[in-house]
């Protein structure tokens, strides 16, 4: 396995910071990778799931939405919206540098932005989500105490994992604006929906809904007693190792 920084232009214009994980030897397949609500491309479990994939000869690309991680541009100025610009932008790069993504896969809301994002991703042939809301807006609880606030003024300082974001009152507009049914109803490609039973940041009614309103093919893998980040390196493995083998056939 090896891993390679690279940069590209984000949908704001700014300069993201990616990473490509490629197995030894030719890979046989591309994997797009979304992560969780204000993590990173460097979350472990990324990291993880990567290798897992590339073991399967599967290249990964991971990289930081706008104004996160390493990349350029302000986190208070992107929503939801643009996180999904980011990943169009991304994919966009790989058709140019490694090949177009056959796989995507999202962590947390990064689950949401992929199934929205898969719909103008034409090389797609499965898609895959870890945690995942059924609506974008489920992210308003960290903001309840501040919404207020929000409303009043255009923006509020918030805690979101220990450290402070600005967030503006477009971000929560622009939430309420995303609604999810139509777009699993109609994405028209293997879905694989992997949920921790016992996560309590995202409750596991939202993967029940996801696999209800989505067609055929589908599949809904369990993972027992995850936590939402995929803290234990044996989940994060497992995720990985089941997507890779769970997507062979439609690849």
């Amino acid at each position: 396995m090896t891993t390679k920084k690279i940069e590209f232009k984000g949908a704001l214009g700014d300069m993201l910071a990616g990473k490509v994980d490629t197995p030894d030897g030719e890979h046989r397949a591309c994997a797009l990778f979304a992560h969780c609500f204000t993590c990173s491309k460097n979350l472990k479990a990324v990291g993880h799931i990567a290798k897992a994939l590339n073991k399967k000869g599967v290249a990964v690309f991971r990289f930081d939405f706008t104004g996160l991680g390493d990349s350029g541009g302000s986190f208070e100025d992107t929503n939801f919206s643009s996180n999904v610009d980011d990943l169009i932008a991304a994919s966009e790069y790989m058709e140019q540098h490694m090949g177009a993504p056959q796989i995507i896969i999202g962590h947390s809301l990064g689950g949401a932005a992929v199934i929205q994002a898969a719909h103008r991703i034409e090389s797609l042939r499965a898609i895959a989500t870890i945690g995942a809301p059924s609506e974008p807006s489920h992210v308003e609880h960290h903001f309840e105490s501040k919404r207020e606030e929000i409303e009043k003024t255009g923006s509020a300082i918030v805690k979101l994992a220990g450290r402070p974001f600005r967030i503006k009152k477009q971000f929560l507009d622009d939430l309420e604006k995303s609604k999810m049914d139509n777009y699993i109803k109609n994405l028209n490609k293997a879905l694989l929906v992997m949920h921790a039973p016992l996560d309590d940041t995202v409750g596991i009614e939202n993967a029940a809904h996801i696999y209800k309103v989505a067609k055929h093919p589908k599949s809904f893998i369990s993972l027992d007693k995850a936590d939402h980040l995929l803290l234990d390196e044996t989940y994060s493995r497992y995720v990985g190792a089941v997507i890779s083998e769970w997507s062979e056939i439609y690849l």
